[in-house]
């Protein structure tokens, strides 16, 4: 999202932050997960409440007209100020509104006490699809009906993880953003990270940690950052020996993989 867009997004994400504490966040995340789906599936619908053509007030009140009485009031605040906003495209309005509702869920996560429960889970259920051709291939297969999806992730998620991850996983297969599963996935895990004011570290290394080392590590990266450092470590015996750090756009390869890379390189100029 871009200039007018981002504005109009952050602006009802104040709105929903200063709600959300005193309401069912479950509820107002549900709320905003069906607008989600109606606006995904009616096209025309969202690019009149984004047209730049129309008034905000116009936009609004084709809004309350539809909804009005159908979500809570707390959900058609949100979206009035989301709707009554500048868009640059009408896909941002929809990604907007599928962001608001994951912010919802994450609320609905902390005031139950189980968002770090979140983030590991949705981070251990990305490896397990990831671990798992089959799995991983019915998960991001984008001709399977998305009711398929949802219906195997209950299955396998019911009973074994928080009622928080089931739902944010269910959102992941239908895509978040216009994006597959697998970074749908990982995209949750980062909002996770945010809402407990962290971020994502991704390790790869040949070895699992040690418990002394992770903390080492989780150190110094939040010296580096300046903030708490959620680590991600993924065992892959490509990497051989040492490890590669990912951390938003910086990437740290320290991997004996890429020294012998580098190697081959020079031996063969």
């Amino acid at each position: 999202m871009l200039g007018a867009s981002r504005e109009s997004a952050a602006a009802a994400q104040e709105r929903l932050d200063s709600l959300a504490a005193g309401v069912d966040a479950a509820a107002l995340a549900a709320d905003l997960r069906n607008v989600a789906g109606l606006l995904g599936r009616e096209h025309s619908l969202r690019r009149a409440l984004a047209d730049p053509a129309r008034k905000g007030e116009e936009r609004v009140e084709l809004l309350t007209g539809l909804l009005g009485g159908k979500v809570s009031a707390e959900a058609l605040q949100v979206l009035t100020v989301l709707v009554g906003g500048r868009w640059s495209a009408a896909s941002d309005l929809l990604t907007a509104v599928e962001l608001l509702s994951v912010r919802a869920e994450l609320s609905a996560a902390e005031q139950a006490g189980a968002l770090a429960d979140v983030e590991d889970e949705l981070f251990r259920f990305g490896r397990l699809a990831a671990g798992d051709n089959r799995l991983g291939g019915a998960l991001s297969d984008t001709t399977a009906e998305a009711d398929r999806k949802v219906e195997l992730v209950r299955d396998l998620l019911s009973g074994k993880a928080t009622e928080y991850t089931v739902r944010l996983v269910e959102q992941a297969v239908r895509g978040l953003g216009g994006r597959g599963f697998d970074a749908s996935l990982q995209r949750l895990v980062e909002l996770t990270a945010e809402a407990r004011d962290r971020q994502v570290a991704y390790v790869r290394v040949a070895a699992p940690l040690t418990e002394a080392q992770e903390e080492r590590l989780s150190a110094r990266l939040s010296g580096i950052y300046g903030r708490d450092i959620s680590l991600k470590v993924v065992v892959d015996p490509a990497v051989i020996g040492g490890a590669t750090i990912r951390v938003g756009d910086d990437l740290y390869d320290g991997s004996v993989a890429r020294r012998l890379d580098q190697a081959r390189s020079a031996l063969a100029r």
